[in-house]
């Protein structure tokens, strides 16, 4: 049986109160805590008299009614810590049908996130560009708002030239690149498949029309025999690899369960994940996931509190074997560092992209720091470093900068210091979509071409089979430059009937160079020529003119699995994601598409219960009364419970 904890019920009743927000610093939203928290801090007064005098406009155009769903959440806070959770746990319920949830996965995800969405809905101001942007991302109620200009001031000015050609001195480098192995501990074959809760194998194995096999399936999480398998993959097709780049999300899915005992366990997710690294693997460079937090996502920024300091102190601790003391102490601050690789002339730096993710419900709070924990001040003065020692950088980050699920205003000034330093970035490497994919940055985004690009984010697909078939990938680079001369990826085709009998059998999946560099203007087929960012440019023009040719990409993106076709819009917005650097770029228009990430199943790889509650409710016929009659039914709840 697919264990799950017995979580209290956090949306009833005195004894299963949100944390207090703001002013009340470390505390959890599993702890128990009085329902008179806000009150105390003093929030419900400051909100009531706002409320009543109306200074809180409405957030996007007056003239669109769903918009005062942000009013209504203000109106459930001024009933308290306890009414407000239990609102967002009813709709939930209500509103999530469509979704086949037990009522566990809504308490518990609720629960936890409630806290931060207080927070954000709290943002002084409904015309507030923080505002905004939570209307926009979670009821689609609008555009997103303009980028808050910010003309970052560098220490030097940019030099003249750009990246150096290969050497073709030596032979090339392997790098192994893997990324969100959302690995289930409680995995148990023989559990069912089609469940009532997203990406487990819950009830006890027995008689069911869709049992897990022992190796995984496709709507669940990695079982450690898979997990184990691709480390053994690595080892027989990469022994030689150089090092290893990990970019992120250890905890498997059933996140509405997880507390920090369980994300630090030794025998469960983070420590044991990067325990089997060690043992397995020579050298990894890791970022952190958006599920290595507690609660999933949500990654605190210091000048609200200090909830996610357990988590840098963990991963500072576990990334310890492979950094340098000064790196070590730079995760322990704000989760992100700089290393010089021992071995060749390149640096490594690990940014901390949660700050920058929509469903960091936290970052709403603060939304116009430009900067948070300083860590682009941190990004400049790294890359200037390595810039005057002659040093190439690669960056790797969870979460690429060009996705709808990147704010803005941070992506847009990543990108700013991303081409100030390009003649040093090699290259950029990412996870979070689980799919097989790349971006392409430019100078000129108004003019998105060969000559104008920049650099390329390199996007791993997943090890969890949620998206497709389990995948990592391995580079080949130039060992004086460290620019990547092609890209091979390595699946477990799950169709395979020893998958499940023998085992997963890893198998060279394709070849980018082999099998998309004779079809780009100029041909590259070169072994030792690199995939620069104008090949990329090239290709994404070569898949406009090729239907055949962008087929099979978009096949690839899932590894084969569950492959539907895309042309028309589609492809214009497949296109353009490609060329996207930055979110600002990527096409995606909250207004028509309400879901910036889906899952090649009904799931979106950014998941969030209270986020689709939230979207369910603006979407929903009579949304604004249901959300009044269920805070009218909390309060009488909380009434009758005080008694």
């Amino acid at each position: 049986m697919r264990a799950h904890s017995f979580l209290p019920l956090l949306a009833l009743g005195r004894a299963v109160q949100g944390a207090a927000l703001d002013g009340i610093r470390g505390v959890s939203p599993r702890d128990v805590l009085t329902s008179n928290a806000l009150q105390a801090s003093g929030h419900i007064d400051d909100l009531r008299g706002k409320v009543e005098s109306r200074d809180l406009c409405l957030p996007c155009a007056v003239t669109d009614p769903r918009p005062t769903y942000m009013r209504g959440l203000q109106a459930a806070l001024l009933a308290g810590d306890t009414a407000f959770i239990w609102s967002l746990k009813k709709l939930c319920e209500v509103l999530t049908v469509w979704l086949h949830f037990d009522d566990d996965v809504c308490d518990g995800w609720v629960g936890l996130e409630a806290p931060s969405v207080a927070a954000a809905a709290r943002a002084k101001g409904d015309f507030s560009r923080g505002a905004q942007t939570f209307c926009s991302n979670f009821w689609s109620t609008c555009g997103y708002p303009a980028v808050e200009p910010w003309n970052i001031t560098f220490p030097s000015p940019k030099p003249a030239g750009g990246r150096p050609e290969p050497s073709r001195k030596m032979p090339p480098l392997k790098v192994v690149h893997y990324s969100d192995i959302h690995v289930d501990p409680l995995y148990t074959p023989g559990a069912k498949t089609n469940c009532t809760k997203p990406y487990t194998n819950d009830d006890a194995p027995g008689s069911n029309t869709s049992p897990a096999g022992p190796n995984g399936e496709h709507m669940c999480d990695t079982p450690l025999s898979l997990e184990a398998s691709m480390y053994e993959a690595i080892n027989a097709v990469a022994s030689d690899a150089a090092f290893a780049l990990f970019t992120g999300d250890i905890v498997d899915d059933t996140t509405w369960e997880t507390t920090q005992a369980y994300n630090t366990a030794s025998s469960q997710s983070v420590k044991h994940a990067y325990g089997v690294m060690k043992q397995k693997l020579k050298r990894v460079y890791a970022t952190a996931g958006t599920h290595e937090a507690h609660p999933v996502n949500l990654f605190q920024p210091s000048d609200i509190g200090n909830d996610t300091q357990w988590l840098y102190g963990l991963l500072a601790q576990e990334w310890s074997p492979w950094l340098d003391p000064a790196a070590e102490a730079q995760v322990n601050n704000f989760g992100a560092y700089s290393t010089k690789y021992p071995f060749g002339n390149l640096r490594v730096i690990s940014i901390n992209t949660n700050f920058y993710y929509r469903l960091n419900f936290w970052r709403y709070k603060d939304f116009d720091n430009k900067d948070v924990e300083n860590q682009l001040e941190w990004l400049i003065k790294e890359l200037d470093g390595a810039e005057r020692a002659g040093e190439n950088v690669y960056i790797i980050g969870h979460s690429p900068n060009g996705e709808p699920d990147t704010f803005w205003d941070p992506s847009h000034y990543l990108d700013q210091i991303f081409n100030r330093y390009s003649a040093t970035i090699a290259a950029m490497f990412f996870g979070h979509t689980q799919l097989d994919q790349f971006e392409i940055s430019y100078l000129d985004y108004a003019a998105r071409n060969a000559s104008n690009a920049f650099l390329t984010s390199y996007i791993a697909p997943s090890l969890a089979p949620t998206t497709g078939m389990p995948s990592f990938r391995v580079y080949s680079v130039d060992p004086e430059t460290f620019g990547v001369l092609d890209v091979t990826t390595y699946v477990a085709d799950m169709t395979n009937p020893a998958y499940q009998q023998t085992g997963p059998v890893w198998e060279k999946y394709y070849s980018a160079k082999e099998a998309y560099g004779p079809a780009v203007d100029p041909p590259l087929t070169d072994p030792l020529a690199e995939l620069t960012p104008a090949f990329w440019h090239n290709l994404t023009e070569a898949f406009d003119q090729d239907q055949k040719l962008f087929d099979e990409y978009v096949a690839r993106k899932s590894r084969g699995w569950n492959v539907t076709s895309c042309d028309g819009d589609c492809k214009k917005a497949e296109l353009c994601q490609l060329r996207a650097g930055r979110s600002e770029d990527n096409c995606y228009d909250p207004l028509t598409d309400k879901t910036p990430y889906k899952h090649v199943d009904q799931y979106d790889v950014s998941f969030s219960v209270t986020a689709h509650t939230l979207r369910a409710l603006a979407n929903s016929e009579g949304g604004l009364d249901k959300l009044k009659e269920v805070v009218e039914e909390a309060k009488k709840n909380v009434t009758a419970a005080a008694k």
